[in-house]
């Protein structure tokens, strides 16, 4: 069987393409990632799309929660549903173990309950978004499959933990919202510039 020059040439120029590509598509070294995102290259598109969502949650979330007046703690919209108390209390608590898992790095030992005063319950949540932000400093995409165990024996992967963090964040500032309004007062996000 003869194969042609046009097809030699044509099968060594598309691998050249695939080194090319390939190159490309290495992640970017630290010094590289300013560069990458001026080029509008997005460097760790998961993890880099949580982390930078920490700062704004963890304003919001505290916020709401210094917002709430500390008789109101023990609030719940229906008897079914859970205190503002508590809320703030499962949301450190997810901080803190979500950030665990994600990074490898062990959660905080930290010991509050719903019954808790206000601010005991607001310094763990601002402690819980703290580990959060150096946890997951040095997290990147390289990792994304790995999976492990979360809440008891439910397999996660690191990118599904990624996710879920973000998707609980918006879930609980939303909850958070509603308890505030519920009470006449009005939600971070809802409040008149300055």
């Amino acid at each position: 069987m003869r194969i042609g020059v046009g097809v030699l040439v044509a099968v060594a120029t598309l691998m050249a393409w695939g080194v090319a590509a390939a190159q490309q598509a290495a992640p970017a070294a630290p010094a590289d990632a300013q560069k990458m995102v001026e080029m509008g290259t997005v460097v760790n598109p998961v993890s880099g799309f949580v982390k930078a969502g920490v700062a704004r949650y963890q304003k919001n979330m505290v916020g709401a929660a210094e917002a709430m007046p500390a008789e109101k703690y023990s609030f719940k919209p229906s008897p079914e549903m859970n205190t503002f108390g508590h809320l703030v209390m499962h949301i450190a608590q997810s901080n803190n173990a979500f950030c665990s898992k994600i990074s490898g790095q062990a959660a905080p030992d930290v010991k509050i309950a719903e019954t808790d005063p206000k601010d005991k319950l607001v310094a763990a949540m601002k402690d819980s978004f703290a580990f959060c932000t150096t946890a997951l400093e040095k997290v990147d995409d390289s990792k994304l499959g790995d999976q492990f165990m979360m809440f008891g024996n439910r397999p996660m992967s690191r990118g599904g933990a990624l996710v879920a963090l973000g998707g609980s964040w918006t879930d609980h500032y939303a909850t958070e919202a509603i308890y505030l309004r519920l009470n006449g007062i009005l939600p971070p996000t809802a409040q008149p510039a300055k």
